[in-house]
């Protein structure tokens, strides 16, 4: 299995500073997925839900900038399929289009953890793949 720690949109908006949460909770996650040379990831859908204005996408870019290690992963046709997957295991409908992405990353690597601040739908997206842990980042 090759573990991921998968960031949702607050995830990443917490090492930002754009939203409340436990950044040490986050910055944990990801000292310790990089010494154990694991991958951390960001659907590029998180980043089209998270660019809205000037301030914001700067405060995005400059985030992705600045944090190591972090690597963005495009949906392609195997994602998509996976995510479609997710959706109708879990019987939700588009809205929850950006969360099954954060379940479908770590689904696809065999296994992770996906950051949240949204820890009830992650948890219901991710309820069939007990290789799927949700953290809640809240502080």
């Amino acid at each position: 299995m090759n573990a991921v720690v998968v960031l949702d949109n607050e995830a990443l908006s917490v090492l930002g500073g754009e939203a409340a949460g436990s950044r040490d909770t986050v910055r944990a996650a990801i000292t310790a997925a990089i010494l154990l040379q694991r991958d951390v990831v960001v659907p590029a859908v998180v980043l089209a839900e998270m660019y809205r204005g000037r301030h914001r996408s700067q405060t995005v870019d400059a985030c992705l900038s600045r944090e190591t290690g972090l690597r963005v992963r495009n949906t392609d046709r195997s994602l998509a399929r996976l995510v479609g997957g997710v959706l109708h295991g879990a019987a939700v409908g588009s809205g929850h289009m950006v969360d099954a992405h954060v379940v479908a990353l770590a689904i696809e690597a065999g296994g992770g953890i996906c950051l949240t601040g949204d820890p009830d739908d992650l948890g219901a997206l991710s309820a069939p793949y007990p290789h799927v842990t949700v953290v809640d980042i809240r502080g």
